[in-house]
C-alpha cells in the first residue's frame, strides 16, 4: 500500500487567499471557496501555513478580520526568499520537503522555490478550486488524530516556548513535563490511525512500508502477531496515538516487522520505549529478538535507534532488508523522565 500524500499547504497571500494586494488595497476580498477550501483541509487533517512577501503584522490583521489566522501554523510572511520561509516551516513542523505543497499566484516564486526545493509540490494559485478533489489531500480516514492535528501543533508549540524559557538540563526539562506513555495492543478502532502512521510517518519508520486498515486488521487477529500502538500525553495536553509496533512471534524467535513513530516526538527522548518493552517481552519469553529495517532514504535515524540499543546485523533479505538480532543480554531501561503504562 503507497500513496503519495500532502501533509501541508503553504499559501501565498496576495492574489491566491484575497483578490489584490494587501499594501495596495485595504478592501481586500476573499477568492471564491477559499474559507471553505481551509477549514475543509483543516478538518481533513492537513496542515496549512503562509508564505508571503507582505509586512506580517498587517497580513496577520487582515487574516484575523476574515477568521481564518488561526488556521496556519508557523506564517513566514517577511520580505524572504520563498525558498527559505519553507524551509523555516519545513523545519518547524518537522516533515519532509515532499510533503509541502506550494500555492502562489507569480510563476517567478513557484520557480524560485523549485529551483531550491525541487522534491515541493507547486501549484499555481488559479487552480486552487482543484484543491478538495486532489488525491493527496484526501486521506482514506478521518481519525480522531487527523480531526486534531492543527491544535496538536499548537499545543506543540507552547511546549517548544516553555523548553526556550527553561534554564537547565535537557533531562530536567523532560521531567518537568511530566510524561505519560500508555502501550497497549491495538484495538478496532485504533486501526483507522494505525494505517494512517504507517502512510504518513517517514524520519521514524523502521521499513517505511504502509500497511492498510484490512492487512492490520487481519495482523492484529492473527494468533502468532502482536500489534502495539502507543500514546504519549503529557502536562500540556495529549499527543495523540504516536507509535506502532507489529512483532511476529514463531517458535524459535520474535521477529519486529514493523515499528515507527511520529516526528513530533522525536525531541521528547520517548523513542526508543517502545523498542525496550519489545525487548523486555522477548526476554520474558525467552525468544531471541530479530528487527526489520528497511534503508528509505529518510529513516536513518531508525538505524542508528537500533544500534544504539545493541542491535546487529544478522542477515540481508533478497529485497534489500536487514534483519538485525539483540542477545538481550543487556537491555535499556525506560527513561526515568517518563512514566510508561503497559496495559494488557
Amino acid at each position: 500500500m503507497n500513496k503519495q500524500t500532502i501533509k501541508c499547504v503553504v499559501w501565498d497571500l496576495d492574489n491566491t487567499i484575497w483578490d489584490g494586494v494587501l499594501l495596495e488595497n485595504s478592501d481586500l476580498k476573499l477568492k471564491p471557496g477559499i474559507e471553505d477550501i481551509i477549514k475543509t483541509l483543516d478538518r481533513r487533517g492537513i496542515l496549512q501555513s503562509i508564505s508571503s512577501k507582505n509586512d506580517h503584522d498587517a497580513a496577520m490583521a487582515a487574516l484575523k478580520s476574515f477568521g481564518l489566522d488561526e488556521y496556519f501554523l508557523y506564517p513566514e510572511i517577511n520580505w524572504n526568499a520563498k525558498s527559505y520561509s519553507l524551509a523555516q516551516i519545513q523545519k518547524n513542523l518537522n516533515i519532509s520537503m515532499d510533503a509541502i505543497l506550494f500555492i502562489d499566484d507569480q510563476e517567478y516564486e513557484l520557480q524560485e522555490v523549485k529551483s531550491v526545493h525541487s522534491s515541493v509540490h507547486c501549484m499555481n494559485a488559479c487552480e486552487y478550486r482543484s484543491l478538495l478533489d486532489d488525491p493527496r489531500l484526501i486521506p482514506r480516514f478521518i481519525t480522531e488524530d487527523s480531526a486534531m492535528r492543527r491544535m496538536l501543533y499548537k499545543t506543540d508549540q507552547l511546549r517548544k516556548q516553555a523548553e526556550a524559557e527553561f534554564n537547565g538540563p535537557s533531562e530536567a526539562f523532560l521531567a518537568s513535563l511530566n510524561m505519560r506513555m500508555i502501550i497497549a495492543p491495538a484495538d478496532e478502532h485504533d486501526l483507522q490511525r494505525a494505517e494512517e502512521l504507517t502512510v504518513r510517518t517517514n524520519q521514524l519508520n523502521a521499513t517505511g512500508k504502509a500497511y492498510s486498515y484490512e492487512e492490520l486488521d487481519r495482523l492484529r487477529q492473527s494468533e502468532d502477531h502482536q500489534l502495539l500502538i502507543t500514546e504519549l500525553e503529557d502536562r500540556f495536553g495529549t499527543y495523540g496515538k504516536i507509535g506502532l509496533a507489529l512483532v511476529h512471534m514463531n517458535e524459535t524467535c520474535w521477529r519486529l516487522k514493523m515499528m515507527l513513530m511520529s516526528c513530533r516526538v522525536v525531541s521528547r527522548g520517548v523513542g526508543t520505549v517502545l523498542l525496550t518493552h519489545i525487548m523486555q517481552e522477548a526476554h520474558r519469553a525467552g525468544k531471541p529478538l530479530l528487527a526489520d529495517f528497511r534503508d528509505t532514504g529518510r529513516n536513518r535515524m531508525m538505524n542508528i535507534t537500533f544500534r544504539f540499543a545493541g542491535f546487529r546485523d544478522k542477515f540481508t533479505e533478497p529485497d534489500g532488508t536487514m534483519v538485525l538480532e539483540h542477545d538481550l543480554r543487556s537491555i535499556p531501561q525506560f527513561p526515568p523522565y517518563i512514566d510508561v503504562v503497559v496495559q494488557q
